[in-house]
């Protein structure tokens, strides 16, 4: 008796690939091509201290559209090495700059 083939279409439904860490920050430059540079800000209390202090850290995102401009809150995504220090990648911009207004001629 033949058993039947089970094909990728008829296995179960498809996942999503893992968990990708996703960070929130400030665009801090764009001056790369289809680059941006995010500092993500840590809130955390000082091992012996006990003081909160706020730590800062810098992600090189991938910025496809090049959409987002300095002072943007963005949200980015862990992906796979796009180059040496690129492991990011833009997935939305959540707010504008809005000191950063249409500019008079």
């Amino acid at each position: 008796m033949a058993e039947p083939t089970n094909t990728p279409e008829q296995s179960a439904p498809q996942t999503e690939r893992g968990n990708r860490k996703e960070r929130v920050g400030q665009v801090i430059s764009n001056k790369m091509a289809k680059t941006i540079v995010v500092r993500v800000e840590r809130r955390f209390p000082h091992p012996r201290y006990k003081k909160v202090v706020t730590g800062y850290s810098k992600f090189y995102a991938h910025d496809e559209k090049s959409e987002a401009k300095v002072g943007d809150r963005v949200r980015i995504q862990e992906t796979r090495p796009l180059s040496k220090t690129k492991n990011w990648r833009l997935v939305e911009v959540l707010e504008r700059n809005a000191e950063l207004g249409p500019v008079a001629a």
